[in-house]
C-alpha cells in the first residue's frame, strides 16, 4: 500500500469530516449511550475491519470510543485507512 501525499491526505481529510489528523494517523471520537452500546459500536468497527483487512487502534472509556487508523506496515496514512474511517462514519 502506498504512502498519500500531503495533498491527497488534504482531500481525503474532507471527506471525513469528524476525524482529526496528528502526523501519520487520523482519530475520531465516538460517544454512544452507554458501556454496552459502545461495546456493540466497537464490535460493528470490528467486523467492518475484519472484511477490509485493516485494523484501528481502538480505545473504550465507558461510553466514548477513540480510534486511531494508520497503515503501521507502510509507515502512515494510506487510501485504506480513509475507506475504512468513511465505513466507521457510515454506524454513526
Amino acid at each position: 500500500m502506498e504512502l498519500l501525499t500531503e495533498g491527497q491526505i488534504a482531500a481525503e481529510m474532507d471527506t471525513v469530516k469528524a476525524w482529526t489528523r496528528e502526523n501519520s494517523q487520523i482519530t475520531r471520537q465516538v460517544v454512544r449511550a452507554d458501556f454496552r452500546d459502545a461495546l456493540l459500536f466497537v464490535n460493528a468497527v470490528g467486523y467492518l475491519a475484519e472484511q477490509a483487512g485493516h485494523h484501528p487502534d481502538v480505545a473504550i472509556a465507558w461510553n466514548t470510543v477513540t480510534l486511531t487508523l494508520s497503515t503501521h506496515s507502510a509507515g502512515g496514512l494510506t487510501a485504506n485507512d480513509f475507506a475504512l474511517a468513511r465505513q466507521i462514519d457510515a454506524l454513526t
